[in-house]
């Protein structure tokens, strides 16, 4: 593509008109965002990045203009920063190009008149803007050739699909700045745990409302999931409240006056698509925790779950009010000794005179390797462990923890923490939820229960100037 004096002071003013570079308030933040990441990344001479960011992760709700806004990226940096570039743009299956962001790209070169062949032709696979190559790559394709091609810049459409394998060899191969987007469906992935977590990676979540090309018939479709009275509730930290309460099965806001009648409402696309909140999984037995910073000055025991192979151990300081349960992680790895695992009780500076209440549920026997031998090699060491009773059911004590307000330390176990929170739920039936936990993330939350389990023994276990000996408990 050349263009003349002329065309060039057209496409100038076109790009002033459409906010390109020049924002006001109707800027959608994603594109604004991305712009400004770009510009101000600073490398040293050995190729540190000083300021800035490598890349870039938007995550939002259906229609937030995340799309268009990397499109717009697109178009600027083709326009405005490289004169010969190479730019990937990565999708779950090549396929999927041709139902979204063929008709993306081709509406959004036309706003800024610029010639493309997504008129001509039925399949595109590369295509250029002047000298810069846009090419369209599917990650189920992607094989040890495209794995050692390099690119200038990435965008990764719907990151959440594309594997965590294909990400890394691309990223490492790219040669200035990449990005990608999501909708927030799911509560546990890769990118949460080990991309957005970086240093060097800026995040942004926005919705349908921060866009403001929506159309009416979209944004109107987005409305229909609402199943509350618009205005009753509010979102504070990602969390929904009504009444200055956590929006629960007990604490509802005010059904909506027409999409509860029409059949439209739908609770989990509203959140997830409507409101760009992750964590929405339906079922989630604490969808809402407080993060704190560190333990309080208070009384306090210990719980464990014994972890032997895959399943980690989880050992957490644990103190419980009225009203209030607080918990420090202190381990979360698998130990299948007694030995190795009172060796990191007495490095973490568990008290040998505290109780620690312990898993009695002996899956694992033979070759000392059960609940009952770990429980005896921790008191042959000094500790003051005991197997917990369960004469009451999970549920009852799930429903009793669920009373109170719980309060988590925020330290280095917070990404294995937050992931079961996020999805330590109620099993499904044909999509009917039963009354009866998914046993798979349940291994911090069971450190918890027998922490509040012993709590609640008829024999108070917080009177920790005395040994369990003293306070009659049998273990």
């Amino acid at each position: 593509m050349s263009l003349n004096d002329n065309e060039i002071f057209e496409l100038d003013r076109l790009l002033l008109e459409r906010g390109l570079y020049k924002f006001d308030d109707d800027t959608n933040p994603n594109y604004k965002f991305l712009y400004e990441s770009l510009k101000e990344q600073q490398y040293d001479a050995r190729d540190k990045l000083l300021s800035g960011y490598a890349g870039i992760i938007l995550e939002g709700s259906s229609r937030s203009g995340k799309t268009w806004s990397a499109i717009d990226l697109i178009i600027y940096i083709c326009l405005f920063v490289e004169t010969e570039c190479d730019i990937f743009v990565v999708r779950e299956t090549y396929a999927e190009f041709e139902t979204t962001l063929y008709s993306d790209f081709k509406k959004r070169l036309n706003h800024f008149q610029l010639p493309h062949p997504f008129d001509s032709a039925q399949k595109v696979k590369t295509f250029k803007i002047g000298n810069n190559r846009i090419s369209f790559l599917g990650a189920d394709k992607i094989g040890k050739k495209l794995h050692g091609s390099g690119s200038d810049y990435i965008f990764f459409n719907e990151i959440l699909h594309i594997p965590q394998r294909t990400f890394r060899q691309l990223t490492m191969r790219c040669r200035k700045f990449w990005w990608g987007d999501y909708n927030p469906n799911v509560t546990e992935h890769w990118v949460f745990d080990s991309v957005e977590t970086r240093p060097d990676v800026g995040f942004l979540r926005t919705t349908f409302k921060d866009n403001p090309y929506i159309t009416p018939a979209e944004k109107n479709e987005i409305l229909r999931s609402e199943p509350w009275l618009p205005g009753s509730y509010q979102i504070i930290d990602s969390v929904i409240y009504y009444n200055n309460k956590i929006v629960d099965k007990n604490n509802q806001p005010p059904p909506h006056p027409t999409n509860i009648d029409q059949g439209t409402a739908d609770e989990f696309d509203w959140k997830v698509y409507g409101l760009g909140l992750r964590g929405a999984m339906k079922g989630i037995i604490f969808p809402h925790v407080t993060w704190i910073e560190e333990f309080p000055e208070m009384a306090y025991t210990y719980a464990n779950d014994f972890g032997f192979t895959a399943d980690p151990n989880v050992l957490g300081k644990y103190a419980e009010d009225e009203h209030n349960i607080w918990v420090e992680p202190m381990m979360y790895s698998p130990c299948d000794n007694d030995i190795d695992l009172g060796a990191y009780f007495e490095s973490v500076g568990v008290e040998k005179d505290l109780p620690i209440a312990c898993d009695s549920s002996d899956k694992y026997t033979g070759e000392n390797k059960g609940t009952v031998e770990m429980v005896k090699g921790l008191k042959r060491q000094g500790f003051s462990a005991f197997k917990i009773s369960k004469k009451k059911s999970v549920m009852y004590w799930l429903g009793s923890m669920k009373k109170k307000k719980i309060h988590i330390v925020k330290n280095k176990f917070y990404t294995f923490v937050k992931k079961e929170k996020e999805n330590y739920r109620m099993k499904e039936i044909h999509g009917i939820a039963i009354n009866q936990p998914i046993d798979k993330w349940n291994h911090f939350w069971d450190m918890v229960r027998y922490g509040h389990m012993s709590h609640n023994m008829p024999t108070n276990v917080y009177k920790t100037e005395k040994t369990l000996s003293q306070m009659g408990i049998n273990y």
